[in-house]
């Protein structure tokens, strides 16, 4: 299948990489021959706190390859994977990205996974001037504007905003009208984004910030942070944080009884089975954002794809379910698929011409266009609130809707907002 899966080690990395521009020099064939196969490089991180869902998002894109070469390839030419595992460590990303590229001489790039992970990546693309596609990067192209970055993240044209405006349209709508908000947001990129985002919800929504902190990535004892939070007595607290962080976070608050009229926001790691199955009631009444759920609509473009990545999952050790990455691994190499297929070209600026004059369609979303920075035209992000969970919840239970319910948009809502907190707990 032309598959390969390399362990990152960072200083064999840089040291390639140096190696690699001496043999940049180096006479080379004028061109690729055409039963050569089209190299996509990539990392994502298949170690460290965010491996979780990097190996879920690993699989699905394996899963494409195998799909893309038994259909002949791309432009008829197979597809061959380079990837590295990154780690879950930002720094090891530039290193990565040269070597992918000067050493590798990969033919396209696809991006890592995660805000802090992409965001380095970018400026590695740009100087080489490669197309490059980021998997849920919170508005990681805000300081670039490199119009060849595109994002895979349903976040829309305020991608910032987009991870807590349904927490607090929700919160809006209650009577009566909560006042005052909590920040806590971990001290790292993603975060800090969506923590800059949910402070202009609140502005926009009409509540008062009476309390905003960071805390830093990498503590394990979050029960300071909880009583920081009980201190301020704020009616809604809005958490923006990492999976290992996002879980110590809510472990804590049920420890400490901590009881705001609403708590969630933008809390990664939720989402994946590995967490919920960790944290299972005390995730009852927990409001926070998804990117996509198994509801009837949402499941049938891509029931086909789950069912293989659910039977190949079993002995893999990888989440079993994949909801929350393994489609969405999928999907971002159905995208770039999609664009060399229909501009005909490995060429990155008509790649990326094409891109921001076409609508796409994946196993996940359906006709989503992209802005000038690569973000979608359009959200899709989900608010979700967690209910009626006991610790008797097992693998069947995260595989439906029971335990959940989908607050916003309104195209996908249903159910209505258990209020306050407590009364789901």
């Amino acid at each position: 299948m032309g598959y390969f899966s390399r362990r990152c080690d960072v200083t064999g990395v840089l040291g390639a990489a140096l190696l690699g521009a001496a043999l940049a020099a180096a006479p080379v064939s004028a061109s690729a021959q055409s039963s050569d196969p089209i190299k996509i490089g990539f990392s994502l991180a298949l170690t460290g706190p965010l491996a979780p869902n990097g190996k879920q998002a690993l699989l699905g894109a394996k899963i494409w390859q195998e799909e893309i070469n038994a259909k002949g390839g791309l432009l008829g030419r197979k597809v061959e994977f380079v990837n590295y595992d990154d780690q879950s460590n930002p720094a090891n990303i530039p290193g990565i990205y040269t070597k992918l590229l000067e050493v590798d001489k990969v033919d396209l790039l696809n991006g890592p996974y995660g805000t802090n992970l992409v965001a380095p990546a970018i400026p590695v693309a740009m100087q080489k001037g490669k197309l490059l596609i980021g998997l849920f990067a919170l508005d990681g192209n805000k300081e670039f504007h490199y119009s060849r970055y595109f994002s895979v993240i349903g976040a829309g044209p305020k991608p910032s905003q987009a991870f807590t405006e349904g927490y607090f349209e929700v919160a809006a709508q209650q009577k009566p009208k909560p006042q005052t908000v909590a920040l806590a947001a971990e001290d790292a990129e993603f975060a800090r984004n969506a923590c800059e985002g949910a402070r202009e919800n609140a502005k926009t929504f009409g509540f008062n910030v009476i309390y905003d902190k960071t805390f830093p990535p990498g503590i394990t004892d979050f029960s300071p942070v909880i009583r920081a939070l009980q201190s301020a007595n704020a009616d809604l607290v809005v958490i923006c944080s990492y999976p290992l962080s996002s879980v110590g976070i809510v472990a804590a608050a049920n420890e400490l009884n901590f009881t705001p009229k609403m708590l969630g926001g933008a809390m990664v790691g939720l989402q994946a089975t590995v967490f919920k199955a960790k944290l299972k009631a005390a995730l009852n009444g927990i409001v926070n954002y998804e990117t996509w759920v198994p509801s009837p609509k949402l499941m049938a473009p891509a029931a086909a794809f789950f069912k293989i990545y659910q039977e190949r999952a079993k002995s893999e050790g990888i989440d079993p379910l994949g909801y929350y990455l393994g489609g969405w691994g999928y999907a971002y190499f159905q995208l770039l698929g999609e664009a060399v297929e229909g501009a005909k070209t490995l060429d990155d600026a008509k790649l990326a011409e094409y891109m921001h004059s076409h609508s796409f369609t994946t196993i996940m979303t359906e006709n989503f266009k992209f802005n000038a920075d690569g973000e979608w035209t359009k959200g899709t992000t989900l608010q979700v609130q967690y209910h009626g969970i006991t610790d008797a919840a097992n693998l069947e239970t995260w595989r439906g809707m029971s335990y959940q319910t989908v607050l916003t948009p309104a195209d996908q809502k249903t159910g209505d907002l258990i209020y306050p907190y407590e009364k789901a707990k």
